[in-house]
């Protein structure tokens, strides 16, 4: 924002970044950028020898101080004045003055300015406890140094005030190296609404509007909007003069906000603090009278500013409502979230202040505030509703946020009407569509069908369901879309705490299934109430992979226009990776209802003894193995190796004879090859040991193939489990093509897939054959003085090979 800003005044900027934030948006922006220190604010941000170090060494004429760190800090400010470096914000005396609560209230009080019944300074809680008989509870009782929310507690009672004592004189101690403590009355239906001052430091001060920052969490803002709704124009008046009047005593300097509580009972309203630095919300003020704060900022501390009163904007022009985007977690009290960013989409039509883009990545080192959605439209009612638009235009992915909360809130009544009040958010009930992962099993995943299918070109394989047929029944089941994503669970499955009702089917090999410790029927929608936990254990009997569906979906980013996790890319699902404890999953939607049971009979049969069907090829005999190679290969009982995974499903069995010494130019094995394309189901012997690569396999490579899994029998890799054994069966192309049309009927129908058909040919009847399917012989001759080959000749030779029934090798020239 600040860079931005000195853009437009055509002044050069410097940016300051610590190692955590070396990806931040500043840091591309601006001029030049200057690494300060690691990720710890004491070592970087705080450390105001060495900013003003890179000042001196960049020549660097003045300092903006943004809106936390040593922005508030008179030292620093002093030290700028020191170097002889501008310090854009207030003199080190204000910033002095107005940093210590106690203090600001008597300047306050001499300034007129009503006052809320208080103390000065208390030196022990005997001391606070009559004080807070006097006053009358509750109480406030705050820290005098800092501000944010720090350092302050709402205490009803003696008992309460006692036991806050050194929880809050501890934080201030920690936070501001200030443990001083007094009391406020405390109102119980209180709005906080803020003026706006600007001041040039020769004894001009002009209000620049009031701000309504009722709307907080904790004593932490979360929406502000201006002007403030419902506010009686006498009111209005009283405020703004009254804040003026504050400035001008003091002679304020730059951009300031006075802070006040308004009973909305009564209609009073009393000083609260002055805060002498760049607020967050200040975007609402600039969007309603056309001032740019940031620029005047700069133009003061250079001693540039024009006659303020020239310069004073008139009556509000429309509305501005600003919603904080933090990284935290709604669900989970708000805690903040770090990670990193696998979304950010924002909309291009109103005003986003903003430090991230995707693939950002949220440091736990400093505030969760990840951006600021400001919306201006022509009077409330509209700027309500551009805010909806807004925010549900917002897409954050990767890490939770409390975008969802932000929705909820600009829906609520309350805040539709302008009624809200400091304690409208502890009375909001937060409700996500959102699952908790309390255990994510041994390795859960994020999932789409058919996967990320178009990219096999430049090496990104689909990834997927490795049991598609299971995974698209579930979502057949609960009406879903093909492409809607769920969950594949491999062995051990995840203890999953819904925060919202849904409904489910859970699918594949059969596991340990419990709703709140009641068992789960498998192959069926069932419905699942809010607050239920769902613990999935181990897989019992045959097959080694399960599914969890849901109606609607899984939300999560589409990339490259899937939602499967590809691990070994780190792309795709939650986070390109498997679930991880603490981990937050959100539904994406509600689709008509499915069918809801699954006949027994269509339920696919997962065993330990397996027939997978093939098409032979695209390498075989004579050129690469023996004719006996490729009989014993159809007619072994090959056993699953332990060490199987998505990439690819190792097998145990014979080793070949090989039909040459070597791979020539390709290698010294037998097997190796000049790299080729392989295809997803492809027997890949690397080495004298067969893989059958799998959806998250390599899409080229250097060994020879002898047969490709089917389309249709696809699924059945996703089920093989160590120490299972498999057959390979050769069929047609037809007979292929017809068996994948039927497994897509049976999906469509919920019915049973047939699993045979046609009787396999044997195993010395496809050692006979080739799986050559055509060739083009090399050929240079040209015909008839044309440039193009002769036909059915080319000049290097071609020759196409069956890669399974989807795919086709085509190999130009000689091995």
């Amino acid at each position: 924002r600040i860079i931005r800003t000195l853009k437009r005044m055509g002044i050069g900027s410097v940016a300051v970044y610590s190692e955590a934030d070396r990806h931040s948006l500043h840091v591309r922006e601006a001029d030049e950028a200057v690494l300060i220190g690691p990720a710890p604010p004491a070592q970087s941000y705080l450390d105001g020898e060495h900013i003003l170090r890179v000042a001196r060494q960049t020549g660097a004429g003045a300092i903006h101080p943004g809106y936390g760190f040593l922005s508030e800090n008179a030292g620093f400010a002093e030290a700028c004045e020191a170097a002889g470096i501008a310090f854009a914000g207030p003199t080190p005396q204000q910033i002095r003055d107005f940093g210590l609560k106690h203090r600001a209230r008597e300047l306050a009080r001499a300034a007129g300015l009503p006052m809320l019944p208080g103390t000065e300074l208390l030196d022990h809680p005997d001391h606070g406890v009559a004080e807070a008989h006097r006053i009358g509870f509750p109480v406030m009782l705050k820290s005098t140094a800092g501000g944010g929310g720090i350092g302050m507690q709402l205490c009803r009672d003696e008992a309460g005030l006692r036991r806050a004592w050194d929880s809050v004189q501890r934080l201030a101690q920690n936070n501001f190296a200030n443990a001083g403590v007094f009391l406020e009355k405390y109102v119980e239906q209180a709005r906080h609404i803020e003026v706006q001052i600007f001041g040039d430091g020769r004894g001009e001060v002009i209000a620049l509007g009031e701000r309504d920052c009722s709307l907080q969490r904790r004593n932490q803002k979360v929406v502000e909007e201006a002007p403030a709704p419902n506010l009686p124009e006498a009111a209005r008046a009283r405020l703004l003069a009254d804040s003026e009047a504050l400035g001008k005593r003091v002679g304020y300097r730059g951009a300031g906000t006075v802070e006040y509580l308004y009973d909305a009972e009564t209609g009073a309203f009393y000083f609260l603090e002055v805060n002498t630095r760049l607020q967050v919300e200040h975007g609402v003020t600039e969007e309603v009278t056309g001032v740019d704060l940031v620029k005047w900022m700069l133009l003061a501390a250079a001693d540039e500013l024009p006659a303020l009163e020239t310069l004073r904007p008139g009556p509000a022009r429309g509305h501005s409502i600003q919603a904080r985007i933090y990284a935290e977690d709604p669900g989970k009290h708000f805690q903040p979230s770090a990670g990193l960013l696998t979304e950010a989409r924002f909309p291009d039509d109103v005003r986003v202040d903003t430090w991230v883009e995707r693939g950002s990545e949220i440091s736990p080192f400093y505030d969760p505030m990840i951006a600021k959605l400001i919306v201006h439209a022509d009077d409330r009612d509209a700027a309500c509703a551009r805010l909806q638009a807004a925010l549900a235009a917002t897409d954050l992915q990767g890490l939770e946020t409390n975008l969802c909360y932000l929705r909820q809130i600009a829906t609520d009544p309350v805040f539709r009407r302008g009624e809200q009040t400091t304690r409208t958010l502890g009375g909001l009930e937060y409700r996500a569509e959102s699952i908790d992962v309390l255990d994510p099993g041994t390795q859960t995943m994020l999932q789409d069908w058919p996967g990320r299918v178009g990219h096999w070109d430049i090496g990104v394989p689909p990834s997927g369901p490795m049991d598609g047929l299971a995974f698209r029944l579930g979502n057949r089941l609960l009406g879903n879309p093909a492409g809607a994503a769920g969950l594949e669970l491999t062995v051990t499955g995840p203890t999953l705490r819904f925060n919202t009702d849904a409904v489910i089917a859970l699918t594949g090999a059969r596991m340990s299934a419990h709703l709140d410790g009641e068992p789960v029927a498998h192959w069926t929608a069932l419905p699942v109430q809010r607050g239920q936990v769902l613990e999935l254990g181990n897989i019992h009997g045959a097959g080694v992979r399960s599914y969890l569906l849901l109606r609607g979906g899984l939300d999560a980013p589409a990339v490259m226009g899937s939602r499967a996790t590809f691990t070994l890319g780190r792309i795709g699902g939650h986070g390109g990776r498997v679930l991880r404890p603490g981990d937050v999953l959100h539904l994406a939607g509600e689709p008509a209802a499915g069918n809801g049971v699954l006949v027994t009979e269509a339920i696919p049969q997962y065993r330990h003894e397996w027939r997978l069907r093939t098409v032979y090829g695209p390498h075989g005999a004579p050129d690469f193995f023996t004719r006996q190679d490729i009989e014993t290969f159809f007619a072994t009982d090959w056993e699953v190796h332990y060490n199987s995974s998505r990439t690819g499903v190792r097998l145990i069995g014979p080793r070949p004879q090989w039909a040459r010494a070597d791979g020539g130019e390709a290698g010294l094995h037998p097997s190796n090859i000049h790299d080729n394309a392989y295809a997803i189901g492809t027997v890949d012997f690397t080495g004298d040991m067969p893989v059958i690569l799998g959806p998250d396999g390599p899409s080229l490579g250097g060994f020879v193939c002898p047969a490709t899994v089917i389309e249709a029998d696809l699924w059945k890799l996703g089920q093989l489990r160590p120490g299972d054994t498999l057959r390979f069966e050769a069929v047609n192309l037809a007979a292929a093509r017809r068996f994948a049309a039927e497994v897509d009927a049976a999906v469509e129908n919920l019915a049973a897939v047939p699993e045979f058909g046609v009787i396999p040919v044997t195993p010395r009847e496809i050692a006979a054959t080739s799986p050559v399917l055509r060739e083009l012989p090399a050929d240079s001759g040209l015909q008839g003085g044309s440039r193009l080959p002769a036909p059915g000749a080319h000049p290097v030779g071609v020759t196409y090979r069956p890669a399974g029934d989807r795919y086709l090798l085509v190999e130009y020239g000689p091995m």
